[in-house]
């Protein structure tokens, strides 16, 4: 009889948690497409009418770009989680949209390794967090590669002074505290959660080069699909501005908040602001840009996260036996 309450007490708090996960992720939400002090929603929904924004063209060329986007990203996980446990695309899928609800309110959205980590029984768990560190260090690759390459092009076209004294000063500092911290992890009493850094290593040595090609190539696309869909954003607010010279300015957007630490339900504050400094070497209005990483955000952020709240809610705790 107590172990029946006991088990019911901890059913209600259980879905209390998940009642306040979804909770919190909406009104996060909400405060931040209403309270936006950079974006007046009323003057931005007018602004998107008068614009044809959501025509049935554009409508269907923004969805079928944001299902790419999460498509991707959900094929990416299903592959990376394969190396230890094969998955469903629904699963994946599952995972990849419950994972971001529950990170929107973390700091890069850390939550999203604890979140799909759950999915799973205990003995892969520590597994899952590294599989899905990985594929975080895959995007962050390619941004940074590709960021780099039209930053220095963008520097170039608009002669933009950069102090190289500042740059390599922390790019030293940055390599000497990666030198430290690689040697203080390469102490063998040194572990996290019962994993040396050597047996971390010897994990991700262990999974297939054709995985960590995969990896790569499903974050490449990724990125080409929501960087275009910017850019297609930009054509449809009747921007005059060829691929190219949008390219350089929204791969150094991405590079430019990707270095910033930031609350996923602020993100698009970080961009907006990089974005519309980028922008306005073009020039381009201000509010054109706010209005387009906005968009961004409500396509690639808050709408999947709609669905992931559905997963979040109906989430089960997997069993003992896996």
């Amino acid at each position: 009889m107590h172990n029946n309450g006991s088990h019911k007490i901890k059913q209600f708090f259980f879905v209390l948690i998940k009642l306040s996960i979804v909770v919190a992720a909406f009104y996060f939400i909400y405060t931040k497409i209403v309270e936006n002090d950079q974006l007046e929603f009323s003057k931005f929904v007018v602004f998107l009418n008068k614009n044809e924004v959501f025509s049935l063209k554009n409508s269907l060329v923004l969805i079928i770009l944001t299902g790419f986007n999460w498509f991707f990203e959900i094929t990416k996980w299903q592959q990376l989680v394969k190396v230890i446990k094969g998955i469903s695309f629904i699963s994946a899928l599952e995972q990849s949209l419950g994972g971001l609800t529950a990170s929107l309110i973390t700091p890069n959205r850390i939550g999203d390794y604890g979140a799909k980590a759950i999915y799973y029984t205990k003995p892969y768990r520590t597994k899952i967090v590294l599989l899905n560190l990985l594929g975080n260090m895959a995007q962050m690759i390619i941004t940074t590669l590709l960021g780099c390459i039209g930053f220095t092009l963008f520097a170039r076209q608009y002669a933009i002074a950069i102090n190289y004294t500042n740059v390599i000063t922390i790019g030293i500092i940055i390599l000497i505290i990666g030198l430290f911290t690689g040697m203080i992890l390469s102490k063998k009493h040194f572990k996290i959660k019962g994993f040396s850094l050597i047996s971390v290593i010897d994990f991700i040595k262990s999974i297939p080069l054709k995985t960590h090609v995969l990896n790569l190539i499903l974050s490449c696309a990724r990125y080409l699909i929501f960087s275009f869909q910017f850019y297609f954003l930009l054509t449809v607010f009747n921007i005059d501005l060829n691929y190219y010279d949008a390219m350089l300015v929204i791969t150094s957007m991405y590079l430019l908040a990707s270095i910033v630490p930031t609350i996923s339900i602020f993100d698009v504050v970080i961009k907006s602001s990089i974005a519309v400094f980028l922008f306005a070497y073009i020039p381009v209005n201000e509010f054109i840009i706010l209005s387009i990483t906005s968009l961004m955000w409500l396509l690639n952020f808050v709408l999947p996260s709609v669905f992931g709240s559905y997963f979040v809610l109906n989430f089960k705790l997997p069993k003992s036996v896996d």
